[in-house]
């Protein structure tokens, strides 16, 4: 029996996906062989890859000028490849703290250059806000601007795309990409880990404005250094070809159901649905300021701690899974990611009421 899977990554995936890739698993594309065992340099697997880049490219509506890599490492690597790609180590650059995962990008970062500028850091409100648009205020001379538009762990999500002028605009959307349309030219960098919105974990999507190729410092990895690997067409070494197959899968299902402007539609549904229950609720409770609040990310809390471990149990018994809450944050957590659809969310939903009116 398939459940509802509200894990943060790796994520849900569609059901229909999930079922096409079955049914070639053993033997993909007439080849006789599953789609892992063929060569990635073999004339099918590049016209695999080349077709999911050009899905990826339609979806987003990438303009001219723009590389789009397959790479390995997940994001994290990305903390480190970011700065090795866009700065020399002698300079500077500035980032938005807003949770946990700007918080590791920022270590990573101080360890690659002389000086990163916090100009922003919520950690005054626990991490329930982002800064203001008209307070941001980029340091001369930064090399680029980095931020995190989605915090898994803390479900803040900036409702705006800072306005950085002339320096480069890097983001980490690894839990929103995918998930409604944006304006990949404000972007000098995005860059996502796959296993939220794009497929399976070990792939990680990066797209970089071509004028940014061609300034990695010297000592620079060849498999971070996005010239080269753009010019190899990621695949200066073996990529991992099932994760990729799997995301061009994600991309036709994308594309068949009507796109970004489509899913995004949905996914607000989704999301208005469960704070709706929440805030109409004396039982549960949502920490994130309404304006800045996750459409891929929910955390929320019981009005009574002790009967947490009661209602992970039972909602595990009526197939809801994997909504604990970070290990950092506690509370529970319900990741609404493009692949959940609305009856997950209005299981969850009549669960939580039904468990309300039990011990509320």
């Amino acid at each position: 029996m398939r459940v509802f899977n509200f894990a943060a990554g790796p994520a849900t995936m569609p059901l229909e996906v999930l079922e096409e890739a079955r049914a070639e698993l053993t033997d993909w594309r007439g080849s006789g062989m599953s789609v892992m065992e063929v060569s990635h340099r073999g004339k099918a697997f590049v016209a695999c890859a080349e077709e999911a880049e050009i899905r990826l490219r339609e979806l987003l509506a990438v303009p001219r000028g723009y590389q789009v890599l397959f790479l390995q490492g997940g994001a994290t690597a990305q903390f480190a490849a970011v700065p090795l790609n866009l700065a020399a180590a002698e300079a500077a650059a500035d980032y938005l703290n807003t949770g946990a995962w700007s918080k590791k990008a920022i270590a990573e970062a101080k360890g690659q250059l002389a000086r990163v500028n916090v100009i922003a850091d919520e950690a005054a409100s626990k991490y329930t806000t982002v800064p203001g648009a008209a307070a941001l205020r980029v340091s001369p001379g930064a090399a680029y601007l980095h931020y995190t538009p989605n915090e898994t762990i803390g479900g803040v999500e900036f409702p705006y795309v800072p306005d950085t002028g002339d320096v480069p605009l890097v983001a980490d959307m690894s839990s929103t990409l995918l998930s409604r349309p944006i304006a990949v030219q404000k972007f000098g960098v995005i860059y996502a880990g796959a296993q939220k919105n794009i497929g399976p974990a070990g792939l990680t999507v990066v797209i970089v404005r071509d004028e940014l190729l061609g300034r990695a410092r010297r000592g620079t990895p060849a498999v971070w250094d996005y010239r080269q690997m753009g010019g190899e067409g990621s695949m200066l070494n073996t990529p991992p070809t099932f994760a990729w197959y799997m995301a061009g899968l994600v991309f036709k299902w994308l594309q068949r159901l009507g796109g970004l402007p489509e899913i995004a539609v949905r996914n607000e549904a989704k999301a208005q649905l469960l704070y709706g229950a929440i805030d109409a609720s004396g039982f549960y409770a949502n920490p994130v300021a309404r304006e800045c609040r996750s459409w891929m990310n929910v955390p929320f809390t019981l009005a009574e701690p002790e009967l947490d471990s009661s209602f992970l149990t039972q909602a595990r018994d009526a197939g809801l899974v994997n909504l604990e809450g970070h290990r950092s944050v506690g509370g529970m957590r319900a990741s609404i990611y493009n692949a959940m659809p609305l009856e997950g969310v209005q299981a969850l939903v009549a669960f939580m009421r039904e468990f309300e009116r039990r011990h509320g």
